[in-house]
């Protein structure tokens, strides 16, 4: 059976009784340490990062139940189990009202022994996972990763290799709404960590002053306001579990440097300490940003980004996701159908088409919240034309020379908008139309034509002639 993750620090002056329990925990655990010199063990605590402590209240000059007050009062939250060989009831108490989350009398029963430090692991994990669990809940977004389309295909099957790996930092790439949050979560859910912690910080949405408070948290003293002994950071939140450095290329130089001195030695300072903490967490970064220009712009440490850049997903556009945008759309739908008891039942063809065509530009969270509105307010069962018409820079209904009605798209600079018969078409028309539809921008000038096509003029003359084109009553340069 493969250890758990765990390190259990042992504090007993009795050499015998530690030497014991270190051989029954490390067959179970990762790392136990022992110590009979409680001074010692406390100087090394900050480096070792115990997950648990054993403590025994008779320590020579120290006193266990001291050291367990002070520990509180440090800031330290792991539990800490009592150990001695009276059976005193007031002593107990006291030691639970202190925070001890177990209370073991000696001789030690070693069964007992380990279910109380399996209990009280179980206990803390748990406890961490509720310290963070409001900050999930309010984000109120599916848990479940849709899409058929070739690009999401890549991003999954990328993902699930990642996750097997139990810390190989991972970088998320995509426009900003693409579900990168949603893609580390699956990570995070199907690694080795997934019982651990996930923890999220947007790194552009924080001051830049308090940027490293909230990443590494601080020590009293360290700034004005800084009024607890300790406050721990996202990092230690995500110990053992992951951590999602949201928006990565907003992170100040100097904080990068710092970042990479974590990713590399587990280790960091809190703000205005003076000890080094260690951590067991696996990072995960993600941006809409250009990393790799803005490492040419040094803008980004080069550095960092191969340290990151280890394992890369890149997450398509909405708008190039295809038959996905229709399959998102149903499920928010009966999402916010469940949320608003509404009983829409799905879109008109018209309604549709200008889902499957509109650019996206917030990707899945757009689409998501354009859904969420439409559904509080439709009257009706189904979605139609009329309940899309807010969208802006849409669809719109216009007519060609057959005087048939067909949808086409109000673009962007750049952007271009093509749609072609189950049967196919001949690249001639496809040519032809583009020629056309340039040449009507233009006002039939020529010159400025070829200019946007980025051909010559005598090479738009020649498919002028060649596909047919009829420029008559165009001003003709």
């Amino acid at each position: 059976m493969s250890k758990q993750n765990y390190t259990v620090v042992v504090i007993e002056d009795d050499p015998l009784v530690n030497s014991t329990i270190k051989g029954i925990l490390s067959s179970k655990y990762s790392r136990v340490e022992t110590f009979t010199d409680a001074n010692k063990g406390l100087e090394d605590l900050h480096m070792i990062a115990p997950d648990l402590i054993l403590l025994d209240i008779f320590l020579g000059h120290a006193n266990g139940l001291d050291i367990l007050e002070q520990l509180r009062k440090q800031g330290y939250t792991m539990p800490v189990i009592i150990m001695t060989a009276f059976s005193d009831i007031k002593m107990a108490v006291r030691a639970m009202k202190l925070g001890a989350e177990d209370f073991i009398v000696k001789p030690l029963d070693l069964e007992q022994l380990e279910v109380s430090v399996d209990r009280s692991l179980k206990n803390f994990d748990l406890r961490r996972q509720v310290d963070i669990l409001s900050e999930q809940l309010k984000k109120d977004q599916p848990s479940e990763i849709l899409g058929n389309s070739q690009g999401m295909k890549d991003a999954l099957d990328m993902a699930k290799i990642i996750s097997y790996a139990d810390d190989t930092t991972v970088l998320i790439l995509g426009e900003s709404g693409t579900g990168k949050e949603l893609m580390a979560r699956y990570i995070h859910e199907n690694s080795p960590r997934s019982k651990g912690p996930f923890v999220t910080i947007n790194c552009g949405a924080i001051p830049r002053e308090l940027a490293e408070n909230e990443l590494f948290g601080y020590e009293r003293g360290a700034f004005t306001g800084a009024t607890e002994k300790v406050k721990p950071g996202k990092f230690e939140q995500a110990q053992h579990g992951t951590i999602l450095l949201d928006e990565i290329a907003e992170l100040s130089l100097e904080l990068q440097v710092k970042l990479l001195r974590v990713l590399q030695e587990r280790k960091f300072y809190r703000l205005g300490g003076i000890k080094e903490i260690s951590v067991d967490v696996r990072v995960i970064a993600s941006t809409n940003k250009d990393l790799e220009t803005l490492v040419e712009q040094e803008k980004f440490r080069e550095d960092l980004f191969y340290r990151l850049n280890v394992a890369r997903i890149q997450l398509p556009a909405l708008r190039e996701r295809g038959e996905d945008i229709i399959k998102l759309a149903t499920a928010f739908v009966k999402e916010f159908n469940k949320k608003f008891n509404k009983n829409v039942t799905g879109f008109t063809g018209e309604a549709a088409d200008i889902i499957s065509t509109y650019p996206w530009k917030g990707n899945v969270r757009e689409l998501r919240n354009v859904i969420e509105r439409i559904v509080l307010l439709e009257q009706g069962t189904v979605i139609n034309k009329e309940s899309l018409s807010f969208l802006k820079g849409g669809s719109q209904i216009v007519h060609n020379n057959t005087n048939t009605p067909k949808q086409e798209m109000i673009l962007g600079a750049g952007q271009h908008y093509l749609k072609i018969a189950d049967n196919g078409v001949t690249m001639g028309a496809v040519l032809k139309d583009l020629i056309i539809q340039t040449l009507k921008i233009t006002g039939g000038n020529q010159i400025k034509a070829a200019k946007i096509l980025s051909i010559s003029r005598a090479k738009l003359r020649y498919r002028i002639e060649q596909l047919g084109i009829n420029i008559s009553g165009k001003e003709v340069n």
